[in-house]
């Protein structure tokens, strides 16, 4: 997050976009919405204000974001406090303030289901759908942030329950995997069953793009291959 972007960088990136083919589908706008600190938060509105104009700049419908944990120093680590009331409160009014932002602006806001987070699962994702009641508020959904150790029809069983409880609101997805360990890897090296994520995905009405990440350049040609293989096959 930063609380200027220069034209002359907009102009880069979207001259860069046009030379590679590569389609600008989201911008990261990710803050702790849920930090304890109110100053970090409204920090991190502010700066959302200065990546709004960038995403309406280069045609980008969607700016994702972290709905934040109570960890003052890692924003993707579970808390204990992040079940609480307070938690919720804090991060939905930040929400709140960013979605004003993102409707005037005409993009909408991408919100990620992850186990580290205050919303930290598809059932708490529905319910700040229901909360903000905008058409603007849309997920981001990682089927391997929905899980960490799971048994494959465990696993399976979380899965589709979440695409099918947040169909009508995916707006993208994401490919990354999971170790058995629960530790991360790159999307067709670890346990996922991607073959019934896609699926899922499909029966919930999704056509929207696939992104992954969490991988080395190296290995994203192989990554590449996989997804498409798979894509071919939904």
């Amino acid at each position: 997050m930063v609380d200027e972007v220069p034209d002359a960088v907009i102009a880069e990136i979207a001259v860069a976009a046009k030379e590679t083919g590569v389609e600008l589908v989201a911008l990261s706008a990710t803050w702790n919405m849920a930090h304890p600190d109110k100053a970090v938060r409204q920090r991190g509105l502010h700066q959302l204000r200065a990546m709004v104009p960038t995403a309406k700049a280069l045609n980008i419908p969607l700016i994702t974001l972290c709905t934040g944990t109570r960890d003052a120093a890692d924003q993707w680590h579970h808390h204990p406090d992040n079940i609480t009331p307070e938690a919720w409160a804090d991060m939905r009014e930040t929400m709140a303030e960013a979605l004003s932002i993102a409707e005037q602006a005409g993009v909408s806001l991408g919100v990620e289901p992850e186990l580290g987070n205050v919303v930290s699962s598809a059932a708490k994702a529905k319910q700040l759908l229901g909360e903000m009641k905008s058409p603007c508020v849309k997920i981001v959904l990682d089927a391997a942030n929905l899980f960490e150790r799971e048994s494959l029809g465990d696993q399976r069983h979380i899965v589709s329950q979440a695409a099918e409880l947040l169909a009508g609101s995916i707006a993208m997805a994401h490919a990354k995997d999971r170790k058995p360990d629960g530790s991360f890897v790159a999307a067709g090296q670890g346990v996922l069953d991607y073959p019934h994520f896609l699926n899922a995905l499909h029966g919930a009405g999704f056509d929207g793009p696939l992104i992954t990440h969490g991988l080395t350049a190296e290995e994203a040609p192989g990554v590449a291959e996989f997804l498409s293989i798979l894509t071919q096959k939904v």
